[in-house]
């Protein structure tokens, strides 16, 4: 087992009183592994300029001088994130989505709902 110690003992982070997080799911479920860089430069950003539901009314001309972004890599990003369900933007209003679990797929191939994976989960501990 690896101990971990931090490395800089008077930079560890605390959550701060503005509420602004990542959730981790963006890795663990591999959301993070579909998107270019430019998606998660967006992603990132809105992630921290949210209010609690998510919210944030910053411009694209905003947005490009803060990312330096042009407005096409603007355009794509958000169209990208989109596509992955990762946000929602009806201007000039962001919204930043909470993450869903990824669909799982049965050994036959078949999509299976989580409540079926739990309920074939309890089936085999029964057994």
């Amino acid at each position: 087992m690896i101990i971990k110690v931090p490395i800089m003992k008077n930079r560890i982070r605390q959550i701060p009183k503005s509420f602004s997080w990542v959730d981790h799911r963006l890795v663990r479920h591999r959301y993070i592994e579909s998107c270019t860089h430019e998606q998660s430069a967006l992603y990132l950003f809105l992630v921290c300029v949210a209010d609690a539901q998510g919210l944030s009314y910053y411009s694209d001309k905003s947005i490009m001088k803060k990312l330096d972004m042009d407005m096409q890599s603007l355009k794509q990003a958000r169209s990208g994130l989109i596509k992955s369900n990762l946000i929602a933007w009806q201007e000039p209003i962001y919204q930043v989505l909470s993450l869903e679990p990824k669909a799982i797929t049965h050994r036959s191939g078949q999509l299976m709902s989580l409540a079926d994976v739990l309920s074939s989960a309890v089936g085999v501990i029964n057994d």
